[in-house]
C-alpha cells in the first residue's frame, strides 16, 4: 500500500495562488502515475492534474494554462501549482498514486487537502 499526505491549501482571493504538495511512502515501487483530483460540495470528485507513466503532464479544459503538476522523484513528492484560481476552484484536492498490482493497477488516496477562493 502507498501512503499520501498532502500540505499546502488555504484560502486565498480570486486571482491568487495556492501550491500544494504530496508525498509518497509505502510501497512505491511500483507506482506509474500521480496526480490531483478535487471534489466540490455535491459534485463528483474530478481530476484536475496527472503525471501520466510516460512522464506527460495531463489536465482538463478546466484548468489548462493555470493549473501546473510536477514532481520531484528523488523524494517521491508530486506538485500542484495553481494559479488564476477562482471561487469554483474551490474544493477538497486529493492525491493519487496509481501502481501496478497484479495484472492491473491499483490507485491509493491522500485524505485530502481543502483549497477555498474568496473574497
Amino acid at each position: 500500500q502507498v501512503q499520501l499526505v498532502e500540505f499546502g491549501g488555504g484560502l486565498v482571493q480570486p486571482g491568487g495562488s495556492l501550491r500544494l504538495s504530496c508525498s509518497a511512502s509505502g510501497s512505491i515501487a511500483s507506482l506509474y502515475s500521480m496526480g490531483w483530483y478535487r471534489q466540490a460540495p455535491g459534485k463528483k470528485r474530478e481530476l484536475v492534474a496527472q503525471i501520466t507513466e510516460e512522464g506527460r503532464p495531463n489536465y482538463p479544459d478546466s484548468v489548462k494554462g493555470r493549473f501546473t503538476i510536477s514532481g520531484d522523484n528523488a523524494n517521491n513528492t508530486v506538485y500542484l501549482q495553481m494559479s488564476s484560481l477562482k471561487p469554483e476552484d474551490t474544493a477538497v484536492y486529493y492525491c493519487m498514486a496509481r501502481q501496478r498490482w497484479g495484472l492491473g493497477s491499483r490507485d491509493s488516496w491522500g485524505r485530502g487537502t481543502q483549497g477555498t477562493v474568496s473574497s
